[in-house]
């Protein structure tokens, strides 16, 4: 786990599902599953090629241009279920979540980028 309080990873699209790399805490192609990817599908609507990779930064506070909020629903086969009242949808987060923070926080806030 990092220090960090603002974190930043760049998801790509790897034969149809959204992964992402992040060699510091030991991840290769993590998968986003179970709703969290078609979370992804809606916010990166309007990136350019997000398929070819975007920015994903996340925090369990609010941070200026956050454009996602996720609200923890429950624990469940080791990862967290999190819900967005704004897009009235749901999306489970694997134990991969707990490589960022000590516990599973109560809220999530993203925003999705081109990456540059």
């Amino acid at each position: 786990m990092t220090n960090n309080s603002i974190f930043c990873i760049f998801p790509y699209n790897h034969k149809g599902q959204w992964v992402f790399d992040d060699p510091d805490v030991g991840l290769l192609r993590e998968p986003f599953v179970s709703g969290a990817d078609v979370i992804i599908d809606r916010m990166v609507e309007s990136l350019e090629n997000p398929e070819k990779g975007f920015t994903l930064l996340f925090s369990s506070n609010p941070f200026p241009g956050f454009q996602l909020e996720l609200e923890w629903v429950e624990k469940e086969l080791g990862g967290n279920w999190y819900d967005s009242e704004a897009l009235g949808m749901g999306g489970w987060l694997c134990p991969a979540l707990l490589k960022y923070f000590t516990e599973a926080p109560n809220r999530i806030y993203a925003q999705f980028k081109n990456k540059s």
